[in-house]
């Protein structure tokens, strides 16, 4: 088995700023016979870009993966142990055109990895035993030559190369071996005889510890650094060495050096197309190592040499990896503490030879530090949680570990991890405890060593995973990556200041180097100042950094803290570190200057506010660049590292200018400085302190995971404040690591800015198309840091966490920055209200957006929040201000706070009578809902708007309606207002539906209140009517009678001369509301009839259209299906129904209270009687219904009399209780019997030859029944004559003494001429004689009485 190895491959248009490859590379890293294939983005997120490779039985040799880009293809060449493959993937120029990657992710070159036949006998072979691998060596080298084919170089197991060849993908072929090695003569003519030494037990002389290629446009050069410290170079083409270096004349060599094999070289190339190729080699050494740089330069006649440049020595002594450009080499170590070391050297311009030294991550503490106070799986949750601690793959593995290996903890999130983490200490920890009691202590230091077990599990794994493996150096880009065995670390530039203060004093600035500055002696004075500081730095124990902590966190002032961590050092100072600060400050010329040029060298604060963002090009591609969260992560985690790094310079500072205020010696000073220069220095120091305190914490506080709906009300309420365009509302959920509010500001909103200010302004030095990758990422972080910066005037990072709804750091934040940081105070008040508002404590919220308001008109941020809408009245900064934060109150729902705060705002508004209206409304309106319907009311009246005051007053009405809260509304005065409330409520009733709104009884009730009872009469008689015509049920009946009755009752309160009320107009007067317009047939609008006609009704009028009604409920209480007509009937169309349903007694009531004629009663009784004669039982036992409505005259009788008879005795009873003139109403009972050609009952007869017998005969004779006027008038002539004259009602009959009598004559000739007319019936012939002689004989007593009455004048 080999080591592990990694390494890395960058796209050669990696720094074009329009290409598809742009910020792409892949890194990977082998570990036995596996190999895992990682493709990394700045730009954007990629997927699928992960692949693990395993090759069964076939270790990876050490750097024994190629990558090689063709045009269409990615080519990727593994050499194993004993193959060699080829796997050809898809270009990313090819997957998508540049310009049109817009998207934040996107797919990667290994997406489709799967679908490769990874046994396809042209992509891959096997090593052949002759010439064989050679077993010390692990050097390899693969390229593609310019036809397409794959060649694997290879140490020979008998000494020099050899060189596989795969044909090329698309042409069939076969594998061929080329040995490279020299023909004996020539070895010794080139390299002279070899010591016998090496070529005894490690093989031959010539064997490559490492190989490099150089491809040519039809050849490759082969260079090899061999065991016998000699540099080959070969031509794959010609097949033959071209040249041989012995690298021992460049390097001090001792005997045992030269006889011992070189197995620790390493060789480098670097090609530039300016400069050309340059060849690096590291020559191993015991205890030393050192760098040689070459160039190579060739000849006319094809001959080649190597041209030294540089040599380079090191005293570290296990070098892990080199990269060479052609100006530097990166170096990377492991020292005897096992830890990395990583430098760099310009080889060029370094004639010291001194390295400079990369500040590398530390691994986390090896020990967590518990205080009593503190609870112990707290404090570890934190330290193993902490952004930039632990991988997520070091606690999983720790976790798997410390479980036993029970489950598979895989790909979990960040925070189902943590719960992961918890519940296994804690069930571990469960288990173990076997007391079932035990003290705090004991249960205190039990858990702490359970976690501390935990956590060393998760070191362990943290830092073999940290292990570095590989420098990857991007030539195009000069990135610099530290590839580890489970991460992947990017170097970037440090600022001078960090610089000097991390570096330790043996590396410190030579004086020549010393020229920080323009001004040597200013350069001199800050280089001893930030030693002083790192003295201080060096002396201050846990417990001290801890005061400077808490004061930081509890806002305390720094200055205090300070000076208590001076006492403690001068209190604890054994090794003189005093003396030593002491005799450092002595060497400075002038501290307060030197202080103030490190202050100012710190100090991110700007004048201006940063432009807000362009819209980035699209064409430019500049909407994703550095957009991925590789890209993110570092960023943010660099400003980090500033942050915490300068926070210790300024505690350091704060501590030196507290010596410095104590020593007070003039000397010291700087020839008599003013203490209050020192002091202004003190002032400036603390808040520079707090400000990376409030950066770095901000760095590593995590986002929360937002739900959907807060989202959702979020976006609302930022609509509401116009605010929704500012930042993005979808915080991305990583699942490799939590996300940092930094990390999510820089993401949504900061990044933006940053590239449009670095690409799209005018005279910009970035603008050229390639990038470089330490340019930019110092000019990104440098402009991060201002919009971090909380003194700035700029509000980006607040907006954007309350944007994402990161409402508790949000809080945090606003809390450490309020005490001492001026700048943005009210903006800072607005969002902490808007905190408290979503936290649900409303009135917190509300004295912080009063707070606010004083600031409205002086900050950038308020200014923006009350930009005045399109169309909107401008009316003063504050009122807008308070408009938008009503309108946010409001959408919440709160409204006793909209009051408090527009009572506060009419205050504001003294003479803007239009803002005034606005607010009074908003008041009203939000006591109403709240149910106060008294301020409500007092609210309306002092709207100073008559517009608003009525569209107010409509809506109290109505409301306080709806709710039944009639009384209140009854009771308000009304100063001024009554006719509009009148008018309202009218408009309403004439409005709405009648049973569902009783408006009409509010205006009673409200008419009453006020004694205005005419107009009370008024509504309930017009109620009354409307529910007449509209509501035609029985509780419409019931209602209306109730109503006149009310009306009646008015009336009846007032004076006899005033009790009248005017007719109310019929309904199609009413100019309803949103009433659609009545049209003709022809589709024409119909003129509304306007009558000029007024009718005055009197108490009487209103009486009888009571009965009326009273009447009409009792016809449909009788007869439900009648209510559909009954409603709004005339009396005489109720007397017809009252008949059809046979309640004759209340029909009879109606005609004499209305003076209306009985005939129709008599009509229907009669027919009634008829149909009860000619029906059957059916018709017998449905009439015992309104018979019993009908109050018959008692009778006793012994018979039972059926419902016919008693229908008889009814009508007769009715004729002779209601005599009519001319006995009208027997005519017409008469008339409709015999219409229906019945029998005329004898009683009838009877009654009528009592009352008109002659009417009787032209009845009969109308019906054509001779037989019974023959009958009649037999009767009457003797009735006349004086046989049975009184059933005839002839009080005297004819006699010579008596007054005159006489006959209906005209009806008997008639009768006489019918009976004449038909003689064919013989009958008739005798009634005619019969008839005619009874004529006869009357005419002679008539004359015999009229000649004696003559006879006696």
């Amino acid at each position: 088995r080999y080591g592990d190895s990694a390494g890395g491959f960058c796209y050669q248009e990696s720094a074009q700023l329009a290409a598809a490859t742009r910020n792409r590379f892949v890194r990977w890293t082998t570990s036995g016979d596996a190999v895992e294939l990682v493709e990394e983005s700045l730009d954007v997120n990629l997927l699928n870009n992960a692949v693990r490779l395993r090759i069964q039985g076939c270790p990876f040799l050490p750097g024994g993966v190629h990558l090689c880009e063709v045009q269409s293809h990615l080519v990727v060449l593994l050499i194993t142990g004993q193959t060699v493959h080829r796997l050809l993937l898809p270009h990313p120029a090819r997957m998508y055109r540049s310009e049109l990657i817009t998207e934040s992710q996107m797919q990667s070159v290994f997406t489709d990895i799967g679908k490769i036949n990874f046994r396809d006998p042209s992509n891959y072979y096997v090593i052949p035993s002759v010439p064989g691998l050679a077993s010390n060596s692990v050097a390899s080298a693969a390229w593609l030559s310019s036809e397409g084919e794959a060649l694997f170089a290879l140490p020979s197991a008998s000494g020099g190369i050899f060189v596989l060849k795969l044909p090329p993908h698309d042409a069939p072929g076969t594998v061929s071996v080329v040995e490279l090695k020299q023909s004996s003569v020539m070895q010794r003519f080139l390299t002279g005889w070899m010591p016998t030494a090496i070529r005894g037990d490690c093989g031959p002389s010539d064997l490559p510890i490492s190989l490099s290629v150089h491809c040519l446009d039809h050849d490759a050069f082969l260079f090899a650094l061999c065991q016998d410290h000699k540099l080959r170079m070969w031509s794959y083409k010609d097949q033959m060495c071209l040249m041989v270096a012995d690298l021992l004349e460049f390097m001090p060599v001792s005997r045992d050096l030269r006889l011992a094999a070189g197995t620790g070289h390493r060789l480098r190339l670097a090609f530039s197309q300016s400069l050309g190729l340059y060849l690096g080699v590291y020559m191993h050494a015991p205890k030393r190592g050192q760098f040689c740089v070459f160039q190579l330069v060739s000849t006319e006649s094809n001959r080649y040499s190597l041209d030294h440049i540089s040599s380079l020595f090191s005293s570290q002594e296990t070098l892990v990896d080199f990269a060479l450009t052609s100006a530097e080499i990166w170096a990377l170590w492991h020292n005897e503490e096992n830890q990395t070391v990583v430098k760099y050297i310009n080889f060029e311009q370094n004639v010291a030879g001194q390295w400079n030294q990369v500040f590398v991550q530390p691994l986390p503490e090896e020990e967590v530090t518990v205080r009593h106070d503190q609870d112990p799986r707290e404090t570890y949750l934190e330290y193993l949680f902490m952004p930039g601690q632990f991988t997520n793959a070091a606690i999983q593995k720790a976790l798997q570990i410390f479980s036993q290996g029970t489950e598979r903890h895989m790909d979990l999130t960040w925070d189902e991890l943590k719960k992961e983490v918890t519940l296994a200490v804690e069930s571990e920890f469960q288990g173990s405890v076997t007391e079932y009691e035990c003290s705090p202590e004991e249960f205190w230091q039990l858990q702490v060593e359970f976690w501390s077990k935990f956590y060393a599990c998760c070191l362990q794994y943290q830092e073999a995973l940290s292990r570095p493996l590989a420098l990857h150096l991007n030539p195009y880009t000069s990135m610099v990556c530290l590839l580890k065995k489970g991460s992947l670390s990017f170097l970037v530039p440090c600022s001078l200041v960090d610089h000097l203060y991390l570096l330790s004093n043996e590396h410190l600035l030579t004086e020549d180097d010393a020229a920080i500055f323009d001004d040597l002696e200013m350069s001199r004075d800050v280089v001893c100042l930030v030693q002083c500081l790192r003295l201080i730095g060096e002396s201050i124990s846990l417990e001290m950094a801890f005061i400077m902590e808490m004061a930081c966190s509890r806002l305390q002032p720094p200055e205090k803290a300070a000076e208590q961590i001076l006492e403690d050092l001068i209190a604890n100072d054994t090794e003189n570190v005093m003396e030593d600060i002491h005799s450092k400050l002595q060497e400075i010329r002038n501290p307060i200057h030197a202080i103030g040029v490190l202050i100012r060298e710190m100090d991110y604060e700007t004048d201006v506010d940063m432009e807000r963002a362009h819209h980035l090009n699209m064409r430019m591609n500049l909407t994703q660049l550095y957009g991925s969260g590789t890209a993110v992560d570092v960023v943010c985690w660099g400003v980090c590292k500033i942050a915490t790094i300068r926070f210790l310079i300024c505690r350091d500072l704060l501590i030196l200018q507290q010596l410095l205020l104590r020593l007070g010696d003039p000397m010291v000073l700087g020839g008599g400085q003013l203490f209050q220069s020192q002091q202004d220095l003190l002032h400036r120091t603390s808040p520079l302190l707090l400000s990376y305190y409030l950066i770095r914490w901000a760095s590593q506080c995590l986002a929360s995971d937002v739900p959907v709906d807060t989202l959702e009300s979020n976006l609302q309420h930022l609509s509401v404040l116009e605010l929704a365009d500012t930042t993005a509302l979808t915080p991305h959920k990583l699942v490799s690591g939590p996300q940092t509010i930094v990390e999510l500001f820089f993401q949504e909103v900061a990044r933006k800015h940053i590239i449009s200010r670095l690409f799209l302004q005018p005279n910009t030095s970035l603008a050229e198309t390639s990038l470089n990758w330490p340019h930019l990422i110092t000019a990104i972080v440098a402009d991060f840091l201002p919009l971090l910066w909380p003194s700035n005037p700029g509000f980006l990072f607040p907006e954007c966490l309350m944007g994402s709804c990161q409402y508790t750091q949000l809080q945090e934040y606003i809390r450490l920055l309020q005490p001492w940081c001026h700048v943005n105070m009210g903006s800072c008040c607005f969002m902490m209200g808007r905190c408290y508002l979503v936290m649900g404590e409303g009135h917190k919220a509300l004295d912080c957006f009063c707070q606010a308001a004083s600031e409205v008109g002086r900050e950038e941020f308020l200014d923006r929040l009350i930009q005045p809408e399109e169309g909107e009245v401008v009316s003063t900064p504050r009122l807008q201000y308070y408009n938008k934060v009503l309108r946010l109150l409001d959408m919440v729902g709160l409204p006793e706070l909209v009051i408090q705060l527009a009572t506060l705002a009419i205050m504001e508004s003294a003479d803007d009578w239009r803002s005034q209206a606005t607010l009074r409304t908003c008041i009203f309106k939000h006591h109403l809902d709240l149910g106060h319907n008294s301020e409500a009311y007092v609210a309306l009246t002092q709207n100073p708007d008559p517009s608003r005051q009525l569209d107010c007053l409509r809506q109290l009405v109505v409301v306080l309606c709806e709710r039944s809260q009639l009384q209140d509304l009854v009771e308000f005065p009304y100063v001024n207002l009554h006719n509009e409330v009148v008018g309202i409520i009218e408009s309403h009733a004439r409005a709405v539906d009648l049973m569902t709104h009783n408006y009409y009884e509010l205006l009673y009730a409200f008419h009453i209140y006020r004694h205005n009872y005419r107009k009370a009469g008024t509504v309930m008689f017009e109620y009354g009517m409307r529910l007449g015509r509209e509501v035609r049920t029985l509780r419409g009946l019931q209602k209306q009678g109730n109503c006149f009755l009310a009306a009646i009752n008015c009336l009846r309160l007032i004076r006899p001369e005033y009790a009248w009320i005017v007719q109310p107009a019929s309904g199609a007067v009413y100019e309803r509301p949103g009433a659609s317009p009545k049209r003709s047939h022809d589709g024409e609008c119909t003129a509304v009839p306007s009558t000029c006609q007024i009718e005055i009704l009197e108490l009487e009028d209103l009486e009888r259209e009571c009965v009326l009604a009273r009447i009409r409920l009792t016809l449909v209480q009788h007869d439900l299906s009648a209510a559909a007509v009954a409603g709004n009937s005339t009396p005489e169309e109720t007397v017809a129904l009252l008949v059809r349903a046979g309640l004759f007694d209340t029909a009879v009531t109606l005609c004499q209270t209305f003076k209306l004629p009985l005939t129709p009663i008599f009509e229907g009784l009669t027919f009634k009687c008829i149909k009860l004669q000619l029906g059957g039982e059916a018709a017998q036992a449905e009439a015992w219904d309104w018979l019993a409505a009908n109050q018959l005259s008692a009778l006793v009788t012994t018979k039972e009399s059926s419902a016919t008879d008693e229908a008889w005795r009814l009508l007769s009873s009715y004729l002779e209780r209601y005599p009519s003139q001319n006995s009208l109403y027997h005519r017409c009972v008469i008339n409709k019997l015999l219409a229906h050609g019945i029998p005329l009952p004898n009683w009838l007869i009877n009654s009528y030859k009592r009352v008109d017998a002659a009417e009787l005969l032209r009845l009969y004779l109308n019906y054509d029944l001779l037989e019974e006027a023959v009958d009649l008038v037999l009767e009457y002539v003797d009735a006349v004559l004086g046989k049975g004259h009184q059933y005839f009602g002839i009080e005297f009959p004819l006699s010579a003494t008596a007054p005159m009598v006489w006959l209906p004559y005209t009806a008997i000739d008639q009768l006489l001429q019918a009976l004449r007319e038909s003689t064919t019936n013989h009958y008739n012939v005798m009634l005619y004689q019969k008839l005619h002689d009874k004529m006869e004989d009357y005419q002679q007593k008539v004359s015999v009485a009229t000649r004696d009455r003559l006879y006696r004048r």
